[in-house]
């Protein structure tokens, strides 16, 4: 299957074919595959074929747009489903159906990571099978989703793919930082000690490292946000001490 291919399947997988195609390139052009200068030589890494021309941007800011756009709807269907439950068990239902790691089961259940454009030297080095590449890219796409074709359209798909991890949960979803310190305080030891080690990038798309102490262990995460990165490492402390989580 060709690229060409590729993107049609993946335009079919997701109900839509895209009025403006240059959202879509966007939403599939990892930050590496941007055009790059050095001394006065313009290097393009981008398959122009395929769309026309090179993007300019990356997905990075679609994905933020992508984002609040899940949350949204999540909240709004969380909130109508589950009309007993109040903010905390929400909260934690939400946490999890917006997390990295749904994120990116979506993506590959759908082929996204196929269809990205990545540069080859990060192609090389395996970026393309990453979780935060995928979950990234998912973010990406339904924020390109929203601005071509509306807030209905973009709920309709998050209703299709979500659908059965939402059923998948009877009960609220415990947050990994909970289970942790459920852990820790069962076996009369003092609370979790979080330390966030650096936050760098721009501001529309930081990346948070955190360390998480506990029972002479340290677990280690990072995210884009202190919130998700002191998730991921609660989630790396537990299974550290044999405890099983299902995700971030």
């Amino acid at each position: 299957m060709d690229y060409n291919e590729k993107i049609i399947a993946l335009q079919k997988r997701l109900g839509h074919v895209f009025i403006h195609s240059s959202l879509l390139q966007e939403a599939l052009t990892h930050r590496s595959a941007l055009v790059r200068r050095t001394s006065r030589r313009a290097k393009r890494v981008v398959q122009e074929q395929h769309f026309g021309r090179a993007s300019q941007n990356s997905n990075e800011r679609l994905e933020f747009i992508g984002d609040r756009v899940l949350g949204l709807v999540v909240a709004e269907w969380l909130f109508e489903r589950f009309p007993k439950e109040q903010e905390g068990a929400l909260g934690a239902r939400h946490a999890h159906l917006v997390s990295r790691p749904v994120l990116a089961a979506i993506a590959e259940k759908i082929g996204l990571s196929e269809a990205l454009l990545i540069a080859q030297h990060e192609e090389n080095a395996g970026i393309r099978e990453l979780a935060s590449v995928k979950a990234d890219a998912m973010e990406a796409i339904l924020g390109a989703l929203y601005l071509d074709a509306g807030l209905e359209k973009v709920k309709k798909l998050i209703h299709r793919f979500w659908k059965n991890e939402i059923d998948r949960e009877k009960t609220p979803h415990k947050e990994p930082k909970t289970l942790l310190q459920e852990y820790v305080l069962g076996k009369g030891n003092d609370l979790p000690r979080y330390e966030l080690l650096s936050s760098e990038g721009p501001s529309h798309a930081p990346i948070f490292r955190v360390e998480v102490t506990a029972l002479n262990h340290v677990g280690k995460g990072e995210a884009k946000s202190k919130r998700l990165a002191e998730s991921a490492a609660a989630v790396d402390l537990l299974k550290k001490l044999g405890q099983e989580t299902k995700s971030v």
